[in-house]
């Protein structure tokens, strides 16, 4: 069932688009499931292990028309279509979901959300907190899925305090950030057998060398 949020008036023609691709999802709720990633151009939450850092500056990518970006996806046979960043919420998504789901795709974004509204139509909400930027409490009964990223062992207390704003069927995810596999994965495999209400997250995309 389609959540229509916040919708702003303004309608967005055009997106900057840093990158687009059909891939599996590696992360999260949908992991292993075909997808559509649009990866949309500007972020001003600064994480400093980002591993598209590429994504931060919004004028350094092409503007593509909504139809585009839509036809382009429509070009493969997976429906899913990932909205990611960057932040992506830093434009407005009322028009880009409205089309692709027109054209048959399910909505999903990954925001840190931080910014002041949740513009679109989404069939998921994954809500992936930073420390470097606080997110807006707007966004927590809004999302269907909590994944924070683990560099660090206080990321831990970090991550569980959002889970009493939550909706009592988010589903709760620790990721380890990629560059500390190492050391921070058998941290989370324990926390996780003592607090089963968290699931583990694993870039399996990365352990599948695919994008």
């Amino acid at each position: 069932m389609n959540t229509t949020l916040t919708q702003q008036t303004v309608t967005t023609s055009s997106l900057p688009v840093m990158e687009a691709f059909y891939t599996l999802q590696g992360e999260g709720a949908h992991s292993g499931k075909a997808a559509y990633f649009i990866r949309l151009g500007g972020c001003d939450v600064g994480c400093h292990w980002c591993d598209v850092k590429e994504s931060w500056d919004v004028n350094a990518h092409p503007r593509l028309t909504i139809d585009t970006i839509v036809r382009e996806a429509a070009a493969y046979l997976g429906r899913m279509a990932v909205i990611t960043g960057g932040e992506p919420l830093m434009h407005d998504l009322t028009t880009l979901t409205a089309a692709l789901q027109t054209a048959g795709f399910q909505t999903n974004i990954e925001t840190s959300g931080v910014c002041e509204a949740v513009t679109g139509s989404w069939d998921w909400i994954c809500f992936s907190p930073k420390k470097f930027k606080k997110p807006n409490p707007a966004i927590y009964q809004q999302a269907n899925e909590l994944k924070v990223i683990i560099y660090n062992q206080s990321d831990f207390a970090f991550a569980e305090s959002f889970v009493p704003h939550l909706r009592p069927d988010c589903r709760l995810f620790l990721q380890t950030e990629w560059s500390r596999t190492k050391e921070m994965l058998p941290l989370i495999v324990e926390y996780v057998k003592n607090n089963p209400q968290w699931q583990v997250s694993l870039q399996t995309h990365k352990y599948m060398d695919i994008p």
